[in-house]
């Protein structure tokens, strides 16, 4: 007798550990079911959990159900790279370049942004003529030519995924850890690379909250990996406050070229660092490929491979108006609240709230100040980028962002814990 999909569910309503071929049956025929019943496996899953097999097996019925990115030609030598979403995380940027100035192939498929995370499409495409949804001919004759390129995944690539994301976003089944781990980690399956490093974010900015849970989310995606035949490790680092000193698409594609082209230092370029030293690269190969300008080239080169057009790093989107909003007092800067930062940006028009909206590439915030630093009353603490007229009301939630401290506060280190 065939298995039922109401079997299925009973199975894992009840508690019970599904089987493979439960498992596989249930994303090869994911269409063949309707939307409630998909809905119910999904509650059961997020209520009862998954173990380590069942987990592992979903994520590869789910990286199996399109297209696999065969990178077998380069070898070991393919590097990737996600983060789990943050506010001001333009890492990618500098990563990938780092790496492939190091003479690793960096072939990266990435996504938009939803909610309060930015998308690194969408900040690609805020410069003048990227396109990133090309074809795979185009995609490897990038990749053979200057050994880096970052774009969009194909409708083909993990379909599964994105037709169970989408029942999840609606059925609060999100922040499910097995649900999230096949989630990511189908992706980076499916897209081929060898060697991936995971940047799990955890705080008020991130999706995961909780320390305990992100690490747990960690290791649950560094063993899939690892039992699929990658080399996967991951840091879990906080996301408290934005990353970057600038949070937008423009903006902080602006901050991404500063990071490369030595001008700019702080959390994000420490954040990447490690990252890179996770891939491969030590300290000293990443602040060589800073130095040297051949990080910044392997990025602006990919960005003429991309179809920007002559001058364009040089010339980013400019809002219409600027705010800038200033310390209510002298004292130190205890706090700067991400997730503020982030809304004020996103009701701004830098975001999306759904897939359909449209985004301004122009708008976002720009901070003057770091968690720690001395400050004056009177002194820019962020200047609010925006376009449209009534979107000065922002500021006064901005300012609201930061927190003056009388006393120096004691700033957590970025990196958590790395997982291996």
């Amino acid at each position: 007798m065939s298995m039922k999909i109401t079997d299925i569910i009973a199975e894992k309503r009840h508690g019970n550990a599904l089987c493979d071929e439960a498992i596989r049956l249930w994303i090869d025929r994911l269409e063949d079911f309707a939307d409630y019943q998909n809905s119910a496996l999904l509650m059961a899953i997020a209520m009862g959990g998954m173990d380590a097999r069942e987990t592992l097996t979903l994520t590869d019925a789910m990286a199996h159900s399109g297209d696999m990115l065969d990178l077998s030609r380069y070898g070991d030598a393919t590097v990737d790279k996600h983060s789990t979403g943050g506010v001001g995380d333009g890492t990618s940027f500098i990563v990938m370049p780092v790496m492939a100035a190091t003479g690793k192939i960096c072939a990266k498929l990435s996504g938009r942004g939803l909610g309060h995370t930015g998308g690194t499409l969408d900040k690609l495409e805020s410069i003048d003529g990227v396109h990133t949804d090309i074809s795979e001919e185009r995609f490897f004759e990038i990749v053979d030519d200057i050994g880096i390129v970052i774009a969009g995944q194909t409708a083909q690539l993990c379909p599964a995924d994105k037709y169970l994301y989408a029942l999840r976003d609606v059925t609060a089944t999100v922040d499910s850890i097995p649900l999230i781990a096949a989630s990511v980690m189908s992706k980076k399956l499916a897209a081929g690379a060898k060697n991936i490093v995971l940047d799990v974010k955890t705080g008020r900015g991130a999706f995961m909250k909780g320390e305990d849970d992100a690490k747990t989310l960690a290791r649950t995606m560094v063993d899939i990996g690892r039992r699929s035949g990658r080399n996967v490790s991951a840091l879990v680092t906080t996301m408290d406050m934005p990353l970057e000193s600038a949070v937008g698409n423009a903006i902080e594609v602006r901050c991404a070229l500063d990071v490369l082209s030595g001008k700019e230092r702080g959390d994000v370029y420490e954040v990447a660092k490690a990252l890179c030293a996770q891939l491969g690269a030590d300290g000293e190969a990443f602040d060589r490929a800073i130095a040297s300008g051949a990080a910044y080239e392997k990025f602006e080169q990919m960005i003429y491979a991309l179809g920007g057009k002559p001058g364009c790093l040089q010339n980013l989107p400019q809002s219409k108006y600027k705010m800038t909003v200033f310390a209510p007092k002298s004292g130190y800067i205890s706090d700067i609240n991400a997730m503020t930062v982030a809304s004020v940006t996103l009701d701004a028009g830098g975001g999306r709230r759904v897939k359909e909206d449209a985004i301004l590439p122009e708008v976002g915030v720009k901070l003057h100040v770091a968690a720690g630093g001395r400050v004056d009353k009177g002194q820019p603490l962020a200047t609010l980028h925006y376009s449209r007229v009534g979107d000065e009301e922002l500021a006064q939630r901005l300012a609201s962002a930061f927190v003056v401290s009388d006393e120096k506060p004691i700033v957590r280190d970025r990196i958590v814990c790395k997982v291996e």
